[in-house]
This record gives C-alpha cells, sequence and structure tokens, in this order.
C-alpha cells in the first residue's frame, strides 16, 4: 500500500536508519484494559522513547535526509513540546543548528528540555498554530530549514516506524487507537500496519476541544477549527496536514473524539495501574478505550504517545481524574462560628470514611453573618456510591453544601 508521497518502502527505510537511534519501546499487556474490553489490551509505550515521545523518529529521518548544505544552514520547527524535543535532539546527534518556536503557554519542562537539548527556543503566540506561522517567517529569513511536525513524508516514514514495531511485538494485532493532532503518527501507523495487515483497524483519537479531524472527513477536506483550551496541548492542531489528511482519510479507519474528562481517568487508570507516566495526549487511545470499550476488536494496542507532563499540570490532571472518577469531592460549607464546631464537622467525615486532603477556614468575609465561618473543603473517597454517602450523611446533619 502506498500514497503518492509516502510508501511502505519508506517506512522501512526510515526503520533501518533509526535501528541505533531510538528506543524500541516495550508492548505491555494492561489487565484492567483487557478486562474492561473482554480481550487482551497492550501498550504500546512511546512516552519512555528518548526525549519522552515518538516525535524523535520522524524528526530524526527527515533532519538525516537533508543535504550537508541544508544542515550547515540550520533547522527551524514549531512545537508545543514533544515534537521541539524530537527535532533539538535529532539535530544534537548530526551536529546540526536548531531553533524551535512555541506556543507561550508550552509547558515549562518542555521547554527547558528542549534547551537542554541544545535547541534555541522563541516562545510566540498562543498556539501551535502560532508558532508555525512564526517557524515558517523565520525559515524564510534566515534559510533555515523547517522542520515540520507532521505534513512531510519523511516525519510521516519515521513516525510509521511504530506501526512496524507493533506488528513485529504483537502480529495478531485486531485494532490499533493512537492519537491524533496533525495526523502524522496516525498516518505512519495506518500506511505501515494497513500495508502488512489490511484487516487491522487503526482508529484516530482526538480531544474534542481540539478536533479537526471529524469536521475535516465530513467536509472531504483540511478545514481550519480554533482549538479550545485543552489538557491535551500536545494533540491541539487547527488544521489537519495535506500529506497527513489524504493518508488518514484512506488509512484510517475512523477518528473519534473523547472528552477532557476521560482524558484525565486515563491518565489517571496510567499513572495507578500500569505505574506509567504519560502526559494528556498521550493517553488519548486508551481514553477511547474507556469511553467505548466494547467497540474494539481485541487484540488492542492503545500507543502511548507521550510522557512529557508538567509535574504542576499532573496534580490538576490527578485531581480532575479522580473527581471524574467520583473519588474527590471539593465544596464549601457554613458553619456557626464558635469553638468546637469545625472539630465536630471534621470528625462528622472521619465517622463518613472520607479522607481530608485540604480545609480552608474563611471567618472575615463581607459575605458572612458575624457569628458564621465558611470552610473549603477538599476530600478524597473511595468511588461514587461513597461520595454520595458523604454527602448525604452531611446534608442529613443540616449541613448546607456549596458547590461551584
Amino acid at each position: 500500500m502506498a500514497h503518492p508521497q509516502v510508501t511502505y518502502d519508506d517506512v522501512v527505510a526510515a526503520h533501518d536508519l533509526l535501528q541505533d537511534v531510538v528506543v524500541r519501546t516495550p508492548l505491555l499487556h494492561s489487565r484492567v484494559l483487557s478486562e474492561l474490553i473482554g480481550g487482551p489490551v497492550y501498550l504500546k509505550c512511546e512516552n519512555l522513547q528518548r526525549a519522552g515521545s515518538f516525535k524523535v523518529r520522524g524528526a530524526y529521518v527527515r533532519i538525516a535526509r537533508l543535504s550537508e548544505e541544508e544542515r550547515s544552514r540550520g533547522v527551524v520547527a514549531a512545537s508545543a513540546g514533544n515534537h521541539a524535543q524530537g527535532v533539538a535532539l535529532a539535530s544534537g546527534l548530526l551536529g546540526c543548528k536548531a531553533t524551535v518556536f512555541m506556543p507561550q503557554g508550552a509547558p515549562l519542562p518542555k521547554i527547558e528540555a528542549t534547551r537542554a537539548y541544545g535547541a534555541d527556543v522563541v516562545l510566540t503566540g498562543t498556539t501551535v498554530d502560532h508558532a508555525l506561522a512564526a517557524a515558517k517567517e523565520h525559515a524564510e529569513e534566515t534559510g533555515a530549514v523547517f522542520i515540520h511536525p507532521f505534513d512531510h513524508a519523511d516525519i510521516v516514514a519515521g513516525q510509521g516506524t511504530v506501526g512496524l514495531e507493533i506488528l513485529d511485538q504483537l502480529p495478531d494485532v485486531g485494532t490499533i487507537t493512537v492519537a491524533v493532532g496533525g495526523g502524522g503518527l496516525a498516518a505512519g501507523v495506518g500506511l505501515a500496519v494497513k500495508s502488512m495487515r489490511p484487516g487491522v483497524r487503526v482508529v484516530g483519537v482526538q480531544a474534542e476541544r481540539a478536533a479537526a479531524y471529524p469536521a475535516s472527513l465530513a467536509a472531504g477536506h483540511p478545514v481550519v477549527v480554533e482549538p479550545a483550551s485543552t489538557m491535551a496541548d500536545g494533540i491541539a492542531v487547527g488544521r489537519p496536514g495535506d500529506i497527513t489528511f489524504d493518508m488518514i482519510h484512506y488509512l484510517v479507519d475512523s477518528v473519534v473524539t473523547v472528552s477532557e474528562e476521560t482524558l484525565s481517568q486515563a491518565l489517571l487508570l496510567c499513572l495507578e495501574r500500569t505505574k506509567l507516566v504519560v502526559e494528556p495526549a498521550g493517553v488519548a487511545g486508551v481514553a477511547a478505550l474507556l469511553r467505548w470499550p466494547h467497540a474494539f476488536e481485541p487484540p488492542v494496542v492503545a500507543v502511548l504517545s507521550g510522557g512529557n507532563i508538567d509535574p504542576l499540570l499532573l496534580s490538576r490532571v490527578l485531581r480532575h481524574g479522580l473527581s471524574a472518577a467520583g473519588r474527590y469531592l471539593a465544596f464549601r460549607l457554613r458553619l456557626p462560628d464558635r469553638p468546637g464546631a469545625l472539630a465536630t464537622l471534621l470528625g462528622r467525615l472521619a465517622d463518613l470514611g472520607a479522607n481530608v486532603l485540604d480545609v480552608g477556614h474563611e471567618r472575615v468575609d463581607p459575605r458572612l453573618h458575624l457569628d458564621e465561618a465558611e470552610v473549603l473543603l477538599h476530600l478524597e473517597t473511595k468511588g461514587p456510591v461513597h461520595c454520595e454517602e458523604v454527602l448525604t450523611g452531611l446534608r442529613r446533619d443540616g449541613y448546607k453544601l456549596i458547590f461551584g
């Protein structure tokens, strides 16, 4: 199977080129996901790849295939973080100067890691598309070679090596779920897999707040959407690439979207049950399994595309995931401002089996009467049923709960 610009042989050649460069990432069995869908589920751990994601595969292939004269001019890229690190690492390995444009809101660890690999980082705009425009302008002004994050044949071929590894590690795979931003990974995996095993289903997964592919596939050509704020910043791309759209249209069986809540639950599951640190964009394939557990033919491989997550974002996402799973409660209530009232409340929460994570106590606020205090509580619970038991118990005791 081939595309006018990318062929299966290109993916095989990229695989040969990357032999001593990238890690052959493990394929780990997930018992909890297997039980959920009723068949074997495996995780392709590109979060354990060099530079923390699959992106180094395509970046290295692209830069390695430049001429000596082109590499002497340096390269320029744009990214929210993972492509940035992949380009920075690949450039360093190949002795090439790299400049990377990143959105101003890019996670600090990704910015620092990109610099640590030797690239010059320029922060501009608020989205990857803004950074792309700035990077292209820089390329025109300086002669540096622009390394597109997804829409280039060499990039797609490099990312397709993930698909070759999956087929080698699990020859009888039935379905592969993979995150989709611009589409380089899904296009490459689709090409590699469908060329050898046309019956394998390849399912792309986007964050519903940044989902350009469903609208583009419906229109029959790439269309622009304005990505809303999403925790999955790594796949928040406003327009599919021309090459990648074409390939996904023909090679990927479907593209589905998942909510922020499902992404956070998937991240929590990976951390708790598989002991893997994965970024929100990287768990999109797992999120699809949580959302539609009976929609995928096993054995299933979910690609964990990246693991570069800001620890501060991780703490927020975990809290979000706990809340979505019914294991976290946050609310306010008012107490009589007298000695022992707070101790009585905390004792009652202990009786109800809730674990108090944090307490905020406010006594001087214009909204409060002179004899009132307001308490903000953050609680850990054992699940949705326990949540309801805690709330019912407090209301029965006469406490008025305030949410939001």
